[in-house]
This record gives structure tokens, C-alpha cells and sequence, in this order.
């Protein structure tokens, strides 16, 4: 019989092997380090110059350009980027805050693999599946990003559920 892993420790039924409890634990907190690394490069000049061709031919976030400066729209999403991974990272000490972290990273991660559609020159042969360099295979890492943040939403979110059942008696 499979047992389910108790939802409020880090404790693993007695039938699941060891490297899925290090595995499970090493993507939450990778996927931290990497959304809060992401984060704070956008406030460096050089990410936000980067950055602009995506937003400015994205149809869905080019009007932020009408309000914000290149610098300032950086910062912003780096800013909510690190927000985000601060708040995967609480899921042992609040798991609603962590699902509202991981929600924010699947935000994230959709609206970046939008890019691939909208931005010029992503597809190098004219055409899928051919991806240039930069920015093509540069933005289909976020594929695997947001299979993680989905999955650490889905972990999060199971988690606050058990806390807000009565306990059996």
C-alpha cells in the first residue's frame, strides 16, 4: 500500500525512495534560486536592454512601455520575480503563501513562453522547431520552469488544504 507524504513535514512515506524526497526538495529550492536569480539580473541595464525586444513585440505586455521606462519595467518584473521565489521558498512555514508564490511563477513562466510566438527571429529556419540561439532556446527553458512552479502550486496548495481540515479523530 502507497502511503501519501505528510503534507506539513518533510517526512516521506516509508515506500518512497530517498532521491524523490532529495528530488522534490532540490526543485522547489532550485526553482528559488533561479526565479530570485532571474530576478535581480532584471536590475542590472544590461537584462533590461536584454529583455526589451520580448516585451516590445509581445502584444500582451507591450503597452507596460507606455507607463514604465525600460529600466523601471525590469525592475518591476524582477521585483515581482523575487517576491515570488521568496515565497516558494515559505511553503514549510505558510503553504498559502508559497501556492500564491508558485501561482505568480506560472504567471510568469506563461507569459515569458509567449515570447516564443511574438518576438522576431525566435524560430531561425522561419518556422518551428528550429529555435535560434538567443532568444529561442533561451526562453525553452522556461517549459521545465513552469512544469516546476505548477507542480510546487499544486504541492503548496494540497499542503494548506490539510491544514484547514479538522484533524481526525
Amino acid at each position: 500500500m502507497i502511503r501519501t507524504m505528510n503534507r506539513h513535514t518533510a517526512e516521506a512515506p516509508a515506500t518512497e525512495h530517498p532521491v524523490a524526497v532529495a528530488g522534490r526538495q532540490w526543485v522547489r529550492y532550485g526553482l528559488v534560486v533561479v526565479i530570485a536569480w532571474i530576478g535581480a539580473l532584471k536590475y542590472s541595464s544590461y537584462e533590461a536592454t536584454a529583455i526589451h525586444p520580448l516585451i516590445a513585440n509581445s502584444p500582451i505586455m507591450s503597452w507596460f512601455y507606455n507607463i514604465l521606462s525600460v529600466r523601471a519595467l525590469a525592475a518591476t518584473l524582477g521585483t515581482v520575480e523575487i517576491i515570488a521565489a521568496v515565497l516558494i521558498a515559505l511553503r514549510f512555514v505558510s503553504p498559502r503563501l508559497s501556492a500564491l508564490g508558485s501561482a505568480m511563477a506560472v504567471l510568469l513562466f506563461l507569459g515569458t513562453l509567449s515570447f516564443l510566438f511574438t518576438t522576431p527571429g525566435v524560430t531561425a529556419a522561419g518556422g518551428f522547431p528550429v529555435l535560434s540561439v538567443l532568444p529561442g532556446q533561451f526562453l525553452l527553458k522556461d517549459l521545465v520552469l513552469l512544469g516546476a512552479s505548477l507542480w510546487t502550486l499544486g504541492d503548496s496548495l494540497g499542503a494548506a488544504r490539510s491544514q484547514t481540515r479538522p484533524a481526525a479523530k
